[in-house]
Parts: structure tokens; sequence; C-alpha cells
């Protein structure tokens, strides 16, 4: 069974925003939208402080909290476990907003319909192509693939670096982060 995930190395991540406006371009997103947003983390002390750029988004997880909370049925997890939206059946409650840990989803101001990342599933015949936001990063700080396969280049990355969920014990999430 496929089960798609991606890998962020932050010790990559340079901050350069390639990603999130490859992230817009593709999903036609207005300036102010976006389904990536960054949190800037300082430590140490003067003069050897470090800044990490976190890019965050969906985490595509396995016991979802905005799936479990949606009264129309519109967030659903497809076979290969993306968190989806259809939005012929979205009524913009913004309950799975409210439910979502990490802030990771927008409401569309025009339609009122709540979207997110979709890993850039288009396909109706169920083939999923790279996200833009992976092709896209200069540094190759993303990884995505099949966490089900443990020979795919995410599997021996994630064993490689003991890359972690952003908040493990928070929810299954299926993004792991290098720090």
């Amino acid at each position: 069974m496929t089960r798609y995930g991606m890998l962020i190395d932050t010790t990559r991540c340079v901050g350069c925003f390639a990603c999130r406006v490859a992230c817009q371009m593709q999903n036609s997103l207005p300036p102010h939208d976006s389904y990536i947003r960054y949190e800037e983390l300082e430590s140490g002390t003067y003069p050897d402080v470090y800044a990490e750029q976190i890019p965050l988004q969906c985490q595509h997880c396995e016991d979802a909290p905005c799936v479990s909370v949606c009264p129309t049925g519109a967030s659903y997890i497809n076979k290969e476990g993306i968190v989806l939206v259809d939005k012929e059946r979205c009524i913009g409650c913004k309950y799975c907003m409210t439910a979502c840990p990490y802030n990771a989803r927008i409401q569309d101001h025009a339609t009122g319909e709540v979207e997110k990342c979709r890993f850039c599933v288009w396909h109706d015949d169920g083939s999923v192509p790279k996200p833009s936001c992976v092709d896209t990063c200069v540094t190759n700080a993303r990884i995505f693939g099949d966490l089900d396969d443990p020979e795919s280049e995410i599997s021996r990355a994630i064993i490689a670096h003991n890359a972690k969920p952003i908040a493990p014990g928070l929810t299954k999430a299926k993004i792991y982060y290098v720090r």
C-alpha cells in the first residue's frame, strides 16, 4: 500500500520562499494566501545565535482532527493517505480550520470554501506527481515519496537523519523534519 509523506530538512532550508511561491502559482492563490507558511525559531545566546526557518503546511495526519470534525465529509483521507477537501461538499463552516493543530488551512474569500495543501494531487486516475514545492526547492531540502516503501528515498532519509514530525505525539503526521 502507498502512503505518501514528505521530509523537510530545516538545516538546508534558507527561507527563500521558492516553495511557497511555487505552491501559490500551482494552486492559483493570491499573494496574501498560501498553503505554506514560515516560522522562524531563534536559539542560542549572543553572539552565537542560530535562526532556523521552519516551513509549515498541512501535515497530512493519519488521525486528522480536521477530518473527524467535518460535518459534511468534505474533508477526507484518500487511499494514499493524503488529506483532501471535496470543494463541492464544503460549506465553509471552518470547523476543520479550528480543529487543525498546525493552522494549515485557509479559506477562499470568494467562495468561502476551505483549502489546504494536497501534495499537488490533481489526477482522477490516482497518479501523484512530485509536489511543486519539492520540485522548486533550490537547496533540495524537501523529499516526497512513499513512506511504506523502505527502499524509497524518503524512508531512507528519515532513518539516516533521525527525522521526526514537528510535534511528535500531537497527531500522526506524515511530514517529517530534520532539525
